[in-house]
């Protein structure tokens, strides 16, 4: 039941140190996931494919300037890449066979530049993705035709999340420090406060938006018609991702600067468990945040056993073990991983019939 007034919890977090390695002695062995998990490399400007059973590289393709954002058809058939570039604006999207990985095109949104947060339609046959450089939300066909231009102001809106029943477009703004409804059907918009450097932005089962905010280090969660702030939760160390587990009962923040992933009760909306990400000894890269770990994109395994986090300094993945709250592997990446995605296994071939 939503929570009808702004409610802040300030309870202590309980912090999970870090461990590298394989699951503990004695405990029953699991089948390994299926599927392959997509990682952006913003600073090496391509696309990996990785094993979800050991995290080996299966393959490597190259995209435009600074890869940002990835998302998955829902046939997993297709991956889309947000290529946002580097001094230069980027107006491009790549389209990639997931499976294969394979370049399959390039869609060019001309006077659209920086092209970041990106979701499927429900329907399946359109994208939307936000363009800092026109402070547009475009709903855009796989073939390359734009056809729609909703204008949703200054602010830089960033991330992006959908209604459950696909009616509206959340858009969280880091500079405006808010949120914004677009009804897609009539183009109607709706913005209230978040929180300073409102970046992340997720929407639960129950329609709830959940909003992290980078320079207030809280999350907030907002009703979804109105979008008044319901519950404000402290999240220490610039918030600047969040996300939900595979049974929607956690929810998941990357908190960039203290290089954490933040666990917090979706139900009770309260915190859980902190798991720290970065390895003890390890000499990170130069990052926006100086030399340190920076975990940014976070994803959670269907299976509901690991959630995947690119650490963007250290060129690796975090995998996370649900049941414990640990780092149990890490896996090698390219320069500056940042977005991840999970692609499906590939649908098994139809066995061939001998002539009668």
């Amino acid at each position: 039941m939503a929570i009808a007034f702004p409610l802040r919890l300030a309870a202590p977090l309980f912090a999970i140190a870090a461990v590298a390695g394989s699951a503990v002695a004695g405990t029953p062995e699991l089948p390994a996931p299926l599927g392959t998990l997509l990682v952006g490399n913003k600073a090496a400007n391509t696309l990996w494919r990785l094993s979800l059973a050991d995290g080996q590289r299966l393959g490597e393709a190259p995209t435009a300037p600074a890869p940002h954002e990835i998302v998955v058809s829902r046939d997993g058939r297709i991956a889309v890449v947000s290529e946002y570039g580097h001094r230069e604006p980027g107006h491009t999207l790549g389209v990639y066979d997931a499976h294969a990985g394979q370049l399959l095109r390039r869609i060019d949104l001309g006077a659209n530049t920086r092209p970041h947060g990106m979701r499927f339609t429900h329907d399946g046959g359109h994208l939307l993705v936000t363009t800092e450089g026109s402070d547009a939300l475009l709903q855009v066909r796989l073939d390359g035709r734009i056809e729609r231009v909703f204008d949703i102001g200054p602010g830089k809106g960033h991330m992006l999340a959908l209604s459950p029943d696909g009616r509206h477009a959340y858009v969280a703004k880091v500079e405006a420090g808010t949120v914004a409804r677009v009804e897609l059907a009539t183009g109607e918009v709706l913005e209230k406060p978040a929180g300073d450097g409102a970046e992340g932005i997720a929407v639960a089962r129950d329609g709830s938006v959940w909003v992290s905010n980078r320079e207030a280090d809280t999350v907030t969660v907002h009703d979804p018609e109105t979008l008044d702030v319901i519950a404000t939760l402290d999240s220490p160390g610039f918030p600047i991702r969040v996300g939900f587990s595979a049974d929607g009962q956690h929810a998941l923040v990357t908190n960039a600067r203290a290089a954490t992933l933040g666990v917090f009760s979706v139900l009770q909306r309260r915190p859980l468990a902190v798991v720290a990400l970065a390895e003890p000894g390890a000499e990170y890269r130069q990052t926006m945040l100086g030399r340190a770990a920076l975990p940014i994109g976070a994803v959670a395994d269907p299976d509901g056993r690991r959630v995947y986090v690119a650490i963007s300094g250290g060129n690796q993945v975090a995998v996370v073990d649900t049941a414990r709250w640990k780092v149990v592997e890490r896996w090698s990446t390219g320069d500056e991983p940042d977005a991840l995605a999970i692609v499906p296994p590939a649908p098994a071939a139809a066995p061939a019939h001998a002539a009668p």
